[in-house]
């Protein structure tokens, strides 16, 4: 009795393991692709534009440090493209300001209001403030994909 229970515990032992290795080398990375935002509306080709992709609503979009990838653009013929790669299948969204002093930062003036300009993704506004990252998401499925945006002054 004794040793079929310890042959028990050892088929069981060995099955988990078995388990274990087969659900680890049929794990799949998920898809990867690129987004490719492009910024057309540019008053001038001065200075830069600073692009922020972000995977949830947190630090959106006024919070640079919390977006998952941030790109500094040149200007050409009033439009700019910001590419983002590798990017994995999911849920996210953008926000840009035309940086026209290269100051890194978005100038604002009097009670917050952008002296830059600024646009989101899906062409996203806010009122009496930044838009929402609920308004401006969209998904990616790991392909490729291109977003349009237009600045606003």
């Amino acid at each position: 009795m004794k040793l079929l229970m310890q042959r028990m515990v050892v088929a069981a032992a060995v099955f988990t393991l078995a388990l274990l290795a087969s659900s680890r080398s049929s794990a799949v990375a998920p898809p990867t692709g690129s987004i490719t935002v492009l910024v057309a509306g540019l008053r001038s080709n001065g200075g830069q534009v600073d692009c922020a992709l972000y995977n949830s609503a947190k630090g959106y979009p006024s919070d640079a440090s919390a977006a998952l990838q941030r790109r500094f653009c040149p200007i050409d013929k009033s439009t700019s493209v910001c590419a983002f790669d590798p990017v994995p299948a999911g849920t996210y969204a953008v926000a840009c300001f035309h940086d026209e002093n290269k100051s890194g930062k978005l100038d604002t003036g009097l009670f917050g209001i952008p002296k830059e300009g600024v646009c989101a993704s899906n062409g996203a506004t806010g009122t009496l403030g930044p838009p929402s990252f609920h308004d401006a998401k969209f998904d990616t499925s790991g392909t490729p994909r291109d977003v349009s945006v237009r600045m606003k002054y």
